[in-house]
């Protein structure tokens, strides 16, 4: 029997927010459509009877699923259907999963799944955030423990204003788009991308978006008193307290010296015996019990950083609070890519290579957003053995693509536009050790790779994190952390930027939320470390992008045609465009607008495709030279093709510097010849000379001009017509 439908409407951020629940999805624990404008999104939350055995931590997914029927597409692959998830839907999963895992029991082991699905799209309503606000809901009414809820915002910046939830328009105008999650009470989520945004824009606008989400999550509450379910109970695989606390008394102050380090390689090393230890001194009163002895050990060591840090000021490498780890930079390593960058902060080493390809070389989109290619790609790859482990290489998981976008985001407001800078580019940061803080080594590395390859960016990009610690009322931050202070701290707050402001902001939290006083304190930190990796190591390395690009990239030549003559450039069934590309070596890319781009590593090859491609769309100039085909001989010279199409006669008279009495005799077909356009007579016909060609290219004195010989009597040759001499 269908239970009843049950709907909620509010106001949020100007636009009516719409939930209903009861009617869908009636066997998950808690389910919700929420529509949001013309956005609607499906979101159910689903946990498992029994807890799962064999495992330390929260089984917890959480899946965005993007459905192509949500803006009208059918998806462009061979099966017709959607496959893997999307870059975008991977990173919006990690935006929802991010908020909402620290509010769940972390002694619970039942597998909980949240989906997000995407029924429709209205692009002025971002299904991102009603996916963020429909997944707190059916949690939240579900019955499911957790603590709960969050609401979500996005704030944008557009014309000295802010707006919350910009739609379309503003988004393309805005200076920064940061989504926001909170309770009522604190931040949980931070996620920005900004064009050199300062820190007291930035918060500012996280403030207005935690205020607009504060009535959210009231609307939330009043929705969970009317048809909320009662939490059930859970088994705990919390270890004994009693349990941990022996394991402390006897290990901890072996703990303490092996943690007393900061090379990670020698505190594992020191941390082998007092695992033995502890494992051979409880076997008795704990058997069977090593992944729970494994569990104390490491709440052992979680007690002596964080005690370290709160009581004592002092980090576990000895640092001071706000201290950097060694730098080193370095360009050039790679000789035979376009630009490399490595850059290393302690034992976190990042080397990234940038590459320049074609227009066509960008990557095409088969999304639900707008955005149909992107020509700056950046992807980030962390092996196993750069934290000093073995595992079988599965290719990029949901982490690794988290990481690449940010940098990617961090980056994307000083990458020069196409029309500056007409080249796809690739960016590849690959990880070769890691111990805190990866990302934002990549964004450094991925700044120093692009100015190796020439790339005019606006400006350097820097990024580091800063790392939190609280106890009740108590807290403090750090700047740069290290593994341990990751594992064992609250927060890993992210920042990317230049010396003017903000380019990206990732956040995240293991505890229920940070306050405003916490957020500053972190953009205030991050502010003075990057300036202070950017001017004290990044710009003593390379200080600007190189004026020349690598020899072995290709170069780009870029000309405009008119609309109306892409079609004979491109030739029936592509054949004019790829017999220009074959025989120059050269790719081509030509824009619906007549922009057309050539891209070639020899230099040669692309002018002799610009001029082959302006000889078909464009009246050739006389004066201009070209490297031509000889297609037929004649006993008054030779046909010279200059471009697919288009050819020219070479008359006997201007064969050669001296007298020739048989064309054969300095020309045969299938020769490759240059030549000079000398006239353009009334019928439009070329006529061309390879002796004044060869007087300009070597530079010989000239010579008497001869009258040029008239071809009337011959008028235009079969297939011929004003412009264009055909075969």
């Amino acid at each position: 029997m269908a239970q009843e439908k049950r709907i909620f409407e509010t106001q949020f951020a100007g636009k009516k927010l719409v939930v209903e629940a009861g009617q869908l999805a009636q066997l998950a624990n808690g389910s919700c459509l929420v529509r949001y404008g013309e956005t609607v999104i499906l979101a159910t939350a689903t946990m498992s009877a029994k807890p799962r055995d064999g495992i330390d931590f929260f089984p917890l997914s959480v899946d965005y699923e993007e459905r192509l029927y949500s803006v009208g597409k059918i998806p462009g692959s061979f099966m017709k259907r959607e496959g893997r998830p999307s870059e975008k839907a991977v990173l919006v999963s990690r935006v929802i999963d991010r908020p909402v895992r620290p509010l769940f029991p972390k002694d619970m082991r039942n597998d909980v799944s949240v989906v997000i699905t995407v029924l429709s799209v209205d692009q002025d309503c971002q299904p991102e955030v009603a996916g963020m606000i429909g997944a707190s809901i059916a949690i939240s009414i579900s019955n499911i423990p957790w603590a709960g809820p969050i609401g979500g915002a996005a704030v944008g910046y557009v014309d000295g204003e802010y707006v919350l939830n910009p739609d379309a328009a503003q988004r393309e105008k805005s200076k920064m788009y940061v989504t926001v999650a909170a309770t009522e009470q604190k931040i949980v989520m931070i996620e920005a991308g900004a064009d050199e945004v300062n820190e007291d824009i930035m918060f500012t606008g996280i403030m207005k978006a935690h205020e607009e989400i504060k009535t959210l999550v009231a609307f939330i509450k009043e929705i969970i008193g009317q048809i909320g379910k009662e939490k059930i109970g859970y088994v705990s695989a919390a270890v004994p307290e009693e349990m941990v606390e022996q394991v402390k008394a006897f290990a901890l102050d072996d703990i303490r010296q092996a943690l007393d380090t900061d090379d990670k390689n020698i505190r594992e090393q020191r941390l082998k015996p007092v695992y033995e230890k502890v494992f051979e001194h409880f076997a008795e009163q704990y058997p069977n019990s090593e992944s729970k002895l494994t569990e104390c050990l490491y709440k052992a060591q979680k007690y002596v950083v964080r005690r370290w840090l709160l009581d004592d000021k002092r980090r576990v490498d000895a640092r001071g609070i706000d201290e950097i780890r060694p730098l080193h930079a370095e360009v050039g390593l790679l000789p035979r890519c376009h630009g490399s960058g490595l850059f290393s902060r302690g034992q976190t080493q990042v080397l990234t290579i940038a590459t320049l390809g074609a227009i066509s070389d960008r990557q095409m989109l088969d999304g639900i957003d707008t955005e149909e290619f992107k020509r700056y790609m950046h992807h980030y790859n962390m092996p196993s053995w750069s934290v000093g482990e073995t595992r079988p290489s599965r290719g990029p998981g949901r982490r690794e693509i988290g990481h690449g976008a940010l940098a990617e985001r961090a980056l994307e407001p000083v990458i020069p536009s196409e029309e500056e800078f007409p080249y796809a580019i690739r960016l590849v940061s690959e990880v070769l050790s890691s111990n805190g803080s990866t990302s934002q080594g990549s964004v450094c590395a991925s700044t120093l790779a692009l100015m190796d390859a020439g790339v005019p960016i606006k400006t350097p990009v820097a990024g580091i994190s800063c790392g939190l610690i609280t106890e009740g009322d108590k807290w403090m931050t750090m700047v740069d952390i290290q593994g341990l202070e990751d594992f064992f701290g609250d927060m890993d707050f992210k920042v990317a930027g230049t010396h003017e402001g903000i380019t990206a902001i990732q956040m995240d939290l293991k505890i229920d939320g940070l306050t405003p006083a916490i957020i500053r304190e972190a953009l205030d930190k991050t502010r003075a470390a990057r300036i202070y990796i950017l001017d004290e190591v990044m710009l003593k390395t390379i200080d600007k992008p190189r004026e020349e690009l690598s020899p072995y990239a290709p170069k780009m030549i870029t000309t405009r045609i008119e609309v109306d003559k892409i079609r004979e450039v491109i030739g029936t069934g592509g054949k004019v465009i790829q017999k220009i590309c074959a025989d120059c070596d050269c790719k081509i890319d030509i824009e619906e607008d007549g922009r057309i781009f050539i891209a070639a590593v020899n230099s040669e090859n692309g002018d002799r495709a610009l001029k082959m491609i302006e000889a078909i769309a464009k009246d050739p100039e006389v004066g201009a030279i070209f490297k031509g085909k000889v297609t037929r001989l004649m006993t008054f010279g030779a046909f010279v093709e200059i471009a697919p199409g288009k050819e020219g006669l070479v008359h006997i008279s201007r064969l050669d510097l001296k007298r020739v009495e048989k064309v054969e005799d300095v020309v045969k077909v299938g020769d490759e010849v240059m030549v000079k356009l000398i006239e353009i007579d009334s019928q439009g016909r070329l006529n061309l000379s390879r002796k004044d060609a060869i007087i300009e290219i070597e530079g010989l004195p000239p010579q008497p001009d001869e009258p040029i010989p008239q071809r009337d009597h011959r008028g235009p040759r079969p297939g011929g017509d004003r412009h264009d001499f055909r075969r």
